[in-house]
């Protein structure tokens, strides 16, 4: 019967002809055959099967075992036995080798026909070694995928026994990286990845069936990926085995990696690169998930090296994947995450900024919804990195040309997607003893290290920062190769903005900028630094304008006339500094105001007038009487000389005449000169009816009196500063035309008005008893909305608006507290203008003397627009015109109460040294409430509805964040810095961890109790002064 059956399926005969003599060759299998019949029958389909030549010879061989297999089953039993399977597996069939996937294909067919028979169990243990040995020879993905499915299908063929099941796993994984794909074309890459698919899913089988498999088969993988050997690329095929590990695991075994010394920095880059590369493995599921995982776990423990030298050389090839459909979403997700981690540099966004146009393109030009959804997920991240990155508008202009049609996110959702992604966030998931150093706050701002009782400057500097557009026109200028104080201004300015550092130590600002009375690591007034802060920076910026000018006029006149004498360089520096006093310095314009001060003889009626700039206005407290019932009194201070007021006129001098310190309005507390009779003119005024000046409660009972409300407010003490005061007694006013001193009416007028209104609060008074500066606890209600008389210049001797200052007698600058109020039946007709200022920033002390405590201060950005929180103008606190009614008659806390309403969720923040948090307005309004000894100091409010040319450039994209773009220089610098930064976690990371073994850890909270004053010595604060029990207490 065999050898007419192999002469048939042979012969050139026609097929259909043969297959009806096939079929009857079949049928006969249930008749009963010998021995040696039946083995020539099992003979003949085996070479068929193995050797046939074509599809139809394999068929018929198959068709010949499976029917006389099943109808002689003890004959195919001793047929198929151990030696038969041993020599295919081994050896192979004639000329097919061993290796053939039809050997396999033969093998589970025969299995099949004796599975009821006893002799099955000794073939499953043949093939349980045999499986393992085949694995372990790494066979070719066809070979080892059919031998997956036949373990699969015969699970009794699996290794038992924990070692050789373990062993079975580890090798197969190491099979799995050994796979290349034989073709090129769609098809043989679905077959491929069709076969990668049986491996991975046997391993998730076995890891199912016998879970302590798995954490030694992930050991392996990680070992096979982490390998430095470049002879040997492990295929992109491991991906299929991601999606089988369970998510639950990804904490333990992201931990168990990034904690382990055994792994070297160089296993672990090799690692996370080869794991990026899986990306481009299609049907992958979770890569993306894992990826991203072992980022962050790597930036908890912070391992910035590898993370930086990973970003860099994947994230154009991570980029490159968004072009593929399939792998899209995950290569997406991955690049946002490497792209928003990366803060301290714009190098690795800048890789992939050429190709983002073409990619855009792309996905618009398909049509797909899916790529219409990742368009808005892609345009949300390119807008969060030109934010971060602004000062770039060659590279960018291209990108917000393609993205011009696409919704732009908000500022605060930008803010708040790159202060959730940077390194220096990630939540360390490590023990408590692991504790990372601190990054960036949650509020993305940066605090300003204490250098030593240096908080007036941090203070100070953290108030002028959140002055948006000052701050904004510091950073555009161009002070290449200048080593002026506005330089290390903008220096400091630039590092607050994109430093990763909490914190950052303005060593080299302190050393340019502290006054020279100022005693180092001494406590010091911060109105006072102030002052001479912006003295200083606007003296510079004359002198440098004057030498400039001075240049380029010797160099004209010089080519004008070469025969003419040589025109004497100082007469050209004097030359140039009156013509540069005609252009308004950046002080100037921001912080510069003027007043109009007018002095009226009650005899004659003749009147003397003169204007004085100023840069900010020092309010005193109201006197202990109602002003409602105040009478006319004249002033009788004993400590003002007869010769303390002297008649005034409006000069003509040059604008360098008067120091800017000097400019200052009704007794600054720390004036530069006669300090000893300022602080007289600053006595409490309540001193002449208390007679012990420390009785905090006395003093607010006082001035709860002086106005007929609970708090006083910052509109009453602007109202009292512009109201009339009438000279007389010691204090009379010597009038020319009379020629004698004569009782005189005098009133102060706000005739240009800064876009940065500076008020300070006399709060210092001087104790003759023990020779100190005490403080004015008042407690002062603070309007967010301010509206200002301003009354327009518009007498012909007036001084032209360019000039910074006139005639101003330093000796006539405390008179304001002693100053009486009543209608003025001399006042002009016309009413003032109301100009609306915001409040920006307050600076706060903490202490109970100028001579100690603490400053920290609450900010929030306000531009010319507005902040984020308006205030209704129906809310508002108006100023209104002393001569018609001195007081505003709605209560200051219902018109507060309402403007809380509108407040935005974290617009403000508290800047008190190291730390920066979020807080409300409300906090502000009720601090002294809370803290007795923390008082409202120097309050910042700027102009609104103006614009300043601050945004000019904002509205074609060019100033990406707001800000404009900054020098090379100053980039180059941040980001040397950045990296620093880093490096100094990373190796403060590493030691903890080498020392976490053998030391015992503590855990110091992060938080702080609410009960603490922003101002105490705790970790709430940077300083001292403002606890209840604290007197003096100093900063350290």
């Amino acid at each position: 019967m065999d050898k007419i059956l192999e002469g048939l399926v042979s012969s050139s005969h026609p097929l259909p002809l043969k297959r009806v003599i096939v079929r009857r060759v079949v049928e006969l299998a249930e008749t009963p055959l010998s021995q040696a019949q039946c083995r020539a029958m099992f003979a003949l389909g085996t070479r068929l099967v193995l050797q046939g030549p074509d599809a139809f010879q394999r068929q018929v061989g198959r068709q010949v075992l499976e029917a006389y297999g099943r109808y002689h089953r003890a004959e195919f039993e001793a047929f198929f036995d151990r030696g038969l399977v041993l020599g295919l597996l081994q050896r192979g069939y004639g000329e097919l080798s061993c290796r053939d996937p039809a050997i396999l294909d033969y093998i589970q067919a025969g299995l099949r026909l004796i599975m009821s028979c006893p002799s099955v169990l000794e073939l499953f243990e043949l093939l349980q070694v045999e499986a393992l040995r085949m694995v372990c020879e790494r066979p070719a993905p066809p070979l080892c995928a059919r031998l997956c499915q036949l373990l699969g299908d015969f699970p009794q063929c699996l290794p038992r026994g924990r070692k050789l099941s373990l062993a079975f796993c580890q090798q197969l994984v190491r099979s799995i990286a050994h796979f290349q794909s034989r073709g090129s074309r769609e098809a043989e890459l679905r077959l491929y990845v069709s076969q990668v698919t049986q491996v991975s899913g046997l391993l998730r089988s076995v890891w199912k069936a016998e879970p302590d498999t798995l954490l030694p088969s992930l050991q392996e993988l990680f070992a096979v990926i982490a390998a430095a050997d470049t002879a040997f690329e492990p295929s992109v095929a491991l991906a299929s085995l991601v999606q089988h590990i369970p998510l639950q695991m990804i904490t333990v075994l992201i931990m168990s990696l990034t904690t382990d010394p055994n792994v070297k920095d160089a296993s672990m880059t090799q690692a996370l690169c080869r794991m990026i590369d899986w990306l481009s493995w299609p049907l992958a599921q979770h890569v993306e998930t894992w990826v991203i995982a072992l980022l962050k776990g790597l930036a908890a423990v912070q391992k910035f090296t590898i993370l930086i030298d990973v970003t860099l050389m994947k994230i154009e090839l991570v980029f490159n994947r968004l072009w593929f459909p399939l792998v899209r979403p995950g290569a997406l997700a991955v690049l946002s995450h490497m792209l928003l981690s990366f803060q301290h540099s714009p190098e690795a966004f800048h890789l992939i900024v050429p190709h983002v146009v073409g990619l855009v393109h792309s996905f618009k030009s398909d049509g797909l919804p899916s790529s219409t959804a990742f368009l808005m997920q892609l345009a949300e991240l390119i807008h969060c990195m030109m934010y971060h990155y602004s000062g770039f508008p060659e590279l960018y202009e291209p990108i917000l040309e393609v993205f011009k049609d696409m919704p732009k996110p908000s500022e605060e959702k930008m803010k708040l997607i790159l202060s959730q992604s940077a390194w220096t966030s990630q939540s360390n998931s490590l023990p408590s003893c692991l504790s990372r150093l601190p990054g960036k706050s949650e509020t993305g701002k940066t605090g300003l290290i204490n250098l030593g009782n240096t908080c007036y400057m941090n203070s100070i500097i953290q108030a002028l920062y959140m002055a948006t557009d000052f701050r904004r026109h510091v950073l555009s200028l161009n002070l290449n190769g200048c080593n002026s104080l506005m330089r290390k201004l903008q220096h400091l300015f630039a590092f607050l903005a994109h430093t990763q550092r909490e914190a950052y130590a303005p060593r080299i600002f302190l050393e340019a900028s502290r006054p020279p009375w100022f005693t180092p690591q001494s406590q010091q007034d911060c109105s006072e630094y102030l002052r001479f802060l912006l003295n200083r920076l606007h003296e510079e910026e004359r002198t440098l304008k004057a030498l400039s000018s001075a240049k380029s006029a010797e160099s004209r006149k010089n080519e004008e006339s070469q025969a003419q004498e040589t025109v004497p360089k100082a007469q050209v520096f004097a030359e140039a500094l009156c013509k540069g006093s005609e252009e308004r310095t950046l002080i100037e314009r921001m912080f510069g105001g003027k007043l109009k001060t007018t002095i009226c003889c009650l005899n004659c009626k003749s009147t003397s007038q003169k204007e004085e700039a100023f840069t900010d206005l020092s309010l005193a407290f109201c006197p202990p009487m109602s002003l409602e019932s105040a009478s006319v009194k004249c002033v009788e201070h004993s400590e003002i000389k007869d010769d303390s007021v002297v008649q005034t006129t409006i000069s003509a001098t040059s604008a360098g005449e008067i120091p800017l310190s000097s400019l200052e309005v009704n007794g600054g507390s720390n004036a530069l000169t006669n300090e000893g009779i300022l602080k007289d003119f600053s006595a409490e005024p309540n001193s002449e009816t208390k007679s012990e000046l420390n009785k905090d409660q006395d003093s607010r009972d006082v001035s709860s009196a002086l106005v007929g409300k609970s708090t006083p407010s910052v509109t009453d003490l602007l109202n009292y500063f512009l109201a009339p005061e009438i000279l007389s007694g010691d204090n009379k006013y010597y009038c020319e035309k009379c020629a004698s001193l004569q009782n005189a009416e005098k009133t102060m007028q706000i005739i240009e008005e800064p876009e940065y209104l500076i008020l300070t609060l006399l709060r210092f008074s001087y104790d003759p008893k023990c020779h100190i500066r005490r403080k004015i606890l008042d407690s002062v209600s603070l309007p967010l909305l301010l509206e200002v008389p301003v009354r327009r210049a518009t007498s012909p001797l007036a001084v032209a608006s360019g000039s910074w200052s006139v005639d101003v007698e330093v000796s006539d600058i405390g008179e304001n507290l002693a100053k009486k109020l009543k209608p003025s039946g001399a006042d002009e007709v016309s009413c003032p203008q109301l100009v609306p200022y915001v409040l920006s920033s307050v600076v706060v002390h903490s202490g109970v003397s100028s001579e100690s405590g603490h400053y920290y201060s609450y900010a929030r950005n306000v531009t010319g627009s507005g902040s984020s929180g308006q205030c209704h103008q129906s809310q508002a606190f108006s100023l209104i015109s002393p001569q018609n009614k001195l007081l505003a008659e709605e209560s200051p806390c219902a018109v507060i109460e309402s403007e809380l309403d509108t407040e935005m969720p974290k617009e403000w923040f508290l800047f008190n040294d190291s730390r920066v948090t979020f807080t409300s307005f409300q906090s502000v309004q009720k601090i002294t409430s809370r803290f007795p000894k923390d008082t409202a100091y120097v309050l910042f409010y700027k102009k609104q509805s103006s614009t300043c040319g601050c945004n000019a450039n904002s509205a074609n994209g060019l100033w990406v964040n707001g800000d404009p773009p900054l020098q090379k220089d100053l980039m180059d610098a941040i980001t040397k810095d950045n990296k620093l930064y880093l490096q100094e976690q990373e190796l403060s990371a590493r030691t903890q961890a080498l020392q976490a073994a053998s030391a015992s850890c503590s855990f110091r909270p992060n938080g702080f109790d609410d009960n603490d004053p922003p101002g105490s010595c705790g970790p709430a604060g940077g300083g001292g002064g403002g606890g209840f029990s604290t007197v003096g207490r100093l900063v350290f």
